[in-house]
C-alpha cells in the first residue's frame, strides 16, 4: 500500500534519513520508534507527502506519491499531528468539519453530506456528545479523540486498480501528552477502527508498550537508518531495544498472552529505581 524505497533525505549538508526503506501493508498498524534526532518526524513527512526525498521514491498503492494531487492524496491519506492549537474557537463539529476541506470546491461551504461525515467521525471515535463543546474545553484526551475524527472525515472512498480501499491515517506520537487512562483508551480506539474499518495506520511513538499492544509491525530507526524491521513480537525484542535505546529490558508475559517489556537499567550496570 505504501512504500518508501531507499529514501535520502538531507538538510544542506546534513543527511537525516540514509537509504530508509519501509513497507506498510494495507489494514496493518505499524509503529516507528526511535531515539530523540533519529528520523522519525523527518520519515513521517516524507512518508505523507509533506518532505520531498533528496534521493528515493515513496509510493502509495504504486503510484509515485510526487504525483498525486494534493486535494487527491487528503483524500486518502490523514495526518494527526502531536498538537492541534485552532487559530478559532472552534466547538468541536467546527474541527471535524475541518477535515471536509479537501471535498469543498472553491469558497463553497459545508454541505448537509459534510456534517454527516463529520458526525459519523465523531461517532467512530465516541466523541459525539461533545459535538457542541469548544474545543479547548476538553480534556487531552477528548481532544485527541476529536483530531482523530478531523482526520477520518477526510477519507472518501477512494480505490485503488485493484479495487480495495484506500484510507491511510499517519499519527505523530498520539499518546506523547496523555495520562495513562487515555493512553490505553487511545490504543484501544486505533485497534478498533482498525479492525472495524480496514483503516491502515502509521504511528510514531517512544512508548514500548503501546507498540507491543498496539502495532502489528514496527520500523526501529537509529541515527536515520532502519535498525530492524518486522512483525512486533519478532522485533520488538530485549536486544534490539538496547541496541536501539541503550537500556536493558526484561520481557515479561501476562497469563493472557500479551508481553510486556520492563526497563531494568542500563548497560553499564546502573539500575532504574522506581
Amino acid at each position: 500500500m505504501l512504500q518508501a524505497v531507499d529514501v535520502h533525505v538531507a538538510f544542506g549538508r546534513a543527511e537525516v534519513l540514509h537509504g530508509v526503506s519501509v513497507d506498510v501493508a494495507r489494514g496493518a498498524i505499524v509503529g516507528v520508534l526511535g531515539p530523540n534526532g533519529s528520523g522519525k518526524t523527518t520519515l513521517l513527512r516524507v512518508l505523507t507527502g509533506a518532505l520531498a526525498p533528496t534521493s528515493g521514491r515513496v509510493l502509495l498503492d504504486g503510484v509515485p506519491l510526487a504525483s498525486i494531487p494534493r486535494r487527491e492524496l487528503a483524500r486518502r491519506l490523514a495526518v494527526v499531528p502531536q498538537e492541534v492549537h485552532p487559530v478559532f474557537d472552534y466547538t468541536v463539529l467546527d474541527l471535524a468539519l475541518t477535515g471536509r476541506y479537501p471535498h469543498l470546491g472553491a469558497f463553497a461551504f459545508d454541505s448537509a453530506e459534510d456534517v454527516l461525515a463529520a458526525r459519523r467521525a465523531l461517532a467512530a471515535t465516541g466523541t459525539s456528545d461533545l459535538e457542541s463543546r469548544q474545543f479547548e474545553t476538553l480534556s487531552g484526551g477528548e481532544k485527541q479523540r476529536v483530531v482523530i475524527a478531523s482526520a477520518l472525515a477526510q477519507f472518501a472512498d477512494v480505490e485503488d486498480a485493484h479495487g480495495e480501499t484506500t484510507r491511510l491515517l499517519v499519527l505523530d506520537e498520539p499518546t506523547s501528552a496523555l495520562d495513562l487512562r487515555y493512553q490505553v483508551d487511545v490504543g484501544l480506539l486505533l485497534r478498533r477502527l482498525n479492525a472495524e474499518s480496514g483503516l491502515t495506520l502509521v504511528v510514531s511513538t517512544h512508548d514500548l508498550q503501546f507498540a507491543a499492544q498496539v502495532c502489528d509491525a514496527v520500523v526501529l530507526l537509529k541515527d536515520g537508518r532502519v535498525l530492524a524491521a518486522g512483525p512486533t513480537d519478532a522485533t520488538l525484542r530485549p536486544d534490539t531495544v538496547r541496541a536501539l535505546y541503550g537500556v536493558d529490558v526484561d520481557e515479561l508475559t501476562h497469563a493472557d498472552g500479551r508481553r510486556v517489556l520492563v526497563s531494568v537499567g542500563l548497560p553499564d550496570g546502573r539500575k532504574a529505581r522506581a
